[in-house]
């Protein structure tokens, strides 16, 4: 009887690695229309490099008199600024949080028409924003000793929004077996090997079960070498499976080496392509240089330049996951809240044209963006046009009225064979943001 209870202990002690090796890498494509459909999302780049604002020891990024400096990513502060890791850990007793409104964040990710959120649960710094059960460099070590994550996922399903997590699998900076920034020594495979089963998939695991995410956005470009093998992301990608049946995965799990088996392509920062893609999309991307705070980083871009950016990536069947660095009291920049607003204005009343509209093949003057859906039985032609024009000629066969989206104003044209002839009136373009204009085609 006891060999008995012992066989079968062992064959239900081997059941969740069974299990695990039958689920399928595939996620049904039913669980990613929403992210086809949504467009725009928010990027939030928070951690301790928060703290030390693109600057330390007298030096601010970029600064070439640094080997490494010449970045502005302020989120690569510790390793581009030198910090010793005795400091930059120790920072961790100082991250108070005391203007951090997860409910606010989520808010006006809202108004700003963004359809979901990313936040980084951890960086290459290997420090985790909730309370990890496999390391100890995490918010635990902080003043108020409380989950980031836990009430901004709330204000997520607040107001409506799908949510992920940001999680740097590959490179930890913490962890002795982490991969390192490209000029320093990485670590041999088996030390690596300790880092991807002591932290690395449990903390996965963890984000999985604990916060339940519609997303998680890995992140390589290039350098993985030979540490991130394809049984590595495979593996990886089968704990995702296992433990979700909605998470999406993007392409930069690997980005020399996606595989068949992700959700999504993740371009490079702030990278725009110029023709459609094989597979859903997007584009990450920043309103200044750096992702993390950088109190020094004037470079904001306008608002207009940011709603071409949305807009170029609509018409190729891409999103746009734009990123804020909040500062490290929780503080969102002005000018952040003040462009998110303004391109909310905008989405309120263009957002028709945006939100579940697909690509169109026509060929368009520069400065001309076009997407189309089909609503009551009309297949409609969105043209979106960024800079003053008098007229404008698309090849495609329109029907009926065509007028300005926002405000209904009447469009005048002649229908030439295969191409419609638009004449634009001058008063269109005494507003400086983008006009969109709606038509009915066959």
């Amino acid at each position: 009887m006891r060999k008995l209870f012992l066989a079968i202990a062992v064959c239900c002690s081997l059941l969740p690695s069974m299990a695990q090796k039958e689920v399928s890498l595939k996620l049904d494509p039913a669980q990613s229309q929403w992210f086809r459909e949504a467009k725009f999302g928010m990027f939030i780049h928070w951690g301790l490099y928060s703290c030390f604002a693109g600057s330390y020891n007298g030096h601010t990024l970029p600064d070439t008199s640094l080997p490494n400096g010449n970045s502005w990513y302020a989120e690569w502060g510790e390793k581009r600024l030198e910090i010793p890791d005795e400091v930059y850990r120790g920072k961790v007793h100082d991250f108070s949080t005391p203007n951090y409104n997860p409910d606010e964040w989520a808010r006006l990710a809202k108004e700003a028409g963004m359809k979901y959120l990313v936040i980084t649960a951890k960086h290459h710094d290997g420090f985790a924003l909730w309370n990890s059960k496999v390391s100890h460099f995490d918010v635990e070590l902080t003043p108020g000793k409380k989950d980031l994550l836990a009430p901004l996922v709330k204000a997520c399903k607040k107001y409506g929004l799908k949510y992920g997590f940001y999680y740097s699998h590959w490179e930890d900076w913490e962890h002795k077996g982490g991969a390192k920034p490209s000029w320093e020594k990485q670590p041999t495979d088996e030390e690596y090997q300790k880092y991807w089963e002591e932290k690395s998939l449990p903390q996965v695991k963890e984000l999985l079960v604990n916060y339940d995410p519609d997303l998680l956005w890995f992140d390589t470009w290039g350098e993985e070498g030979t540490l991130l093998t394809p049984q590595r992301r495979d593996e990886l990608i089968r704990l995702v499976r296992t433990y979700s049946k909605k998470c999406l995965i993007n392409g930069r799990i690997c980005y020399t080496n996606p595989g068949e088996d992700i959700d999504f392509l993740e371009m490079m920062d702030n990278e725009y392509p110029a023709s459609l893609q094989d597979r859903p999309w997007q584009t990450p991307a920043t309103m200044q240089h750096s992702w993390g705070y950088h109190a020094k980083d004037f470079n904001w871009k306008p608002t207009k330049q940011m709603l071409t950016y949305l807009v170029s990536n609509t018409s190729k069947g891409g999103n746009y996951l734009l990123n804020i660095g909040p500062k490290a009291d929780g503080t969102i920049p002005v000018p952040a809240v003040r462009r998110l607003r303004e391109m909310g204005a905008w989405l309120s009343a263009n957002g028709e044209a945006v939100y579940g509209a697909s690509p169109i093949s026509v060929q368009v003057p520069d400065g001309v963006y076009l997407s189309q859906k089909t609503e009551g039985g009309k297949h409609l032609l969105y043209v979106f046009i960024t800079k003053s024009m008098e007229q404008l000629t698309i090849p495609i066969t329109a029907r009926g009225s065509i007028s300005v989206l926002e405000t209904g104003q009447p469009i005048s044209y002649t229908q030439n064979g295969n191409a419609v002839s638009l004449s634009l009136p001058e008063n269109l373009f005494r507003d400086s943001s983008i006009q969109v204009l709606k038509l009915e085609i066959q």
